[in-house]
């Protein structure tokens, strides 16, 4: 039987395609609707911006917000340091407080644009867990957290059970995350009255944790909720693109280059995604998804505009849209291109279009660059041009140039 639940927040998560597992979704949806929650999502700041894979948990929060709720951006100040396990393959690189600290400012300033961090009865909160872990006492945090948990069942957990079952190696330190992790459950419980924790459903195991320490010491209900980890159509992880992850933060990728990600949904794709990743009404999404033929591509521009303006503003929203015009139906250059700026020094003796390639992103290495030229997938100023070894000097880079990979990536190059 289908569950049907009282609370917005519930009802917009669950038909907008957010809710892969909960804890207790009935007592949740009751507590929902008594008043206000506080739940909480916890970021380890292991770059300096966050990227398309977390957007969806972002988006999460910002409905819980807008529902009336109170959430919590949990920095892991203090996890990073020692890094999450969960499904990898090897450790994580340790990092420095300061890089932690300079990672944790760039990613700030995503989460200032979904959520509303006044001072206000459901302003959010952005904490970090630097502040409780830093300064504790390792015998009684053994004495007083260690000994709630069991290490026959932290083997049991899928996270760490495939780690194992590949013989890969599993350290003493990556394996206390997880006790950690719970211990900020109780923390956030504890100080503000977090009662709901959310995440991917690779955090199920981690979430479950802290639940069952929370309610073993303070003796309370609180409860965890996930959504699934996403993939596209054709089987890719959600995020992922040709030229590598797509940040969130304009320093680290062009508002162009996030609106041409969006545009570039697979069909099948475009409904989900519409209810996912922006705020049409769920009817609207559903109509603009099932278009076919040449028209759904015009839902994939609603999707990008959409998307777009909510990370970066309706103006750089429409500036990108301006330029894929200009790009794809009226072969210009387009001025907010991702552009290699080239000095005159650079090109004394000339560059060859392989180093171009490479250096503006369009290829990941050299040997893929070259391959690229080759086989007839580049083209200069629209002319395909199979001459990896074609130089570029002063004169040739008096106007700026256009690289086109295939028929959706681009890049401008100019003598700075």
């Amino acid at each position: 039987m289908t569950y049907h639940p009282r609370s917005d927040f519930l009802r917009i998560i669950i038909e907008r395609g957010f809710l892969a597992d909960c804890t207790d979704l009935q007592e949740l949806d009751a507590a929902l609707t008594k008043g206000m929650v506080t739940a909480y999502i916890g970021y380890d700041a292991t770059a300096a911006s966050l990227h398309v894979g977390h957007l969806l948990n972002i988006m999460l929060l910002r409905w819980f917000q807008k529902t009336g709720n109170q959430p919590i951006t949990l920095m892991g100040g203090g996890t990073t340091k020692v890094g999450d396990p969960s499904f990898r393959s090897e450790e994580r690189p340790l990092l420095t407080p300061e890089k932690i600290d300079e990672n944790i400012a760039g990613m700030q300033r995503v989460f200032a644009r979904y959520l509303d961090y006044r001072d206000e009865a459901n302003g959010a909160m952005m904490r970090n867990n630097a502040e409780w872990l830093d300064d504790l006492n390792y015998l009684d945090f053994l004495r007083d957290i260690g000994r709630h948990f069991s290490v026959n069942r932290m083997l049991s957990f899928e996270s760490v059970k495939s780690r194992l079952d590949r013989e890969q190696s599993l350290s003493f330190l990556e394996f206390n995350y997880m006790i950690l992790q719970a211990y900020d459950f109780l923390e956030l419980n504890r100080r503000y009255g977090c009662v709901l924790q959310m995440g991917g459903s690779d955090q199920w195991g981690n979430i479950v944790n802290g639940i069952d320490l929370t309610r073993r010491v303070l003796d309370r209900e609180i409860f965890g909720l996930t959504t699934p980890l996403l993939t596209t159509s054709d089987g890719r992880k959600m995020g992922k693109s040709q030229g590598g992850a797509i940040w969130l933060n304009d320093q680290m990728l062009s508002p162009y280059e996030f609106w041409q990600f969006w545009r570039n949904t697979t069909d099948a794709d475009v409904g989900r995604f519409l209810k996912l990743y922006t705020e049409l009404p769920v009817e609207e999404c559903e109509r603009l998804g099932a278009l076919g033929g040449a028209e759904i591509n015009g839902a994939k521009i609603i999707l990008a505009n959409e998307v777009t303006t909510l990370l970066h503003g309706a103006e750089a929203a429409a500036a990108a849209e301006a330029t894929a015009r200009e790009v794809f139906e009226n072969g210009g250059l387009g001025e907010d291109l991702p552009t290699l700026a080239l000095s005159a020094a650079e090109v004394a003796d000339g560059i060859s279009l392989a180093q171009l390639v490479l250096r503006t992103g369009l290829a990941k290495t050299g040997k893929d660059g070259k391959r690229l030229i080759s086989e007839g997938g580049l083209k200069v100023n629209d002319e395909t041009c199979v001459d990896a070894g074609r130089m570029f000097h002063a004169a040739d880079l008096a106007e700026p140039v256009k690289l086109s990979a295939g028929k959706k990536r681009h890049a401008r190059v100019t003598l700075g």
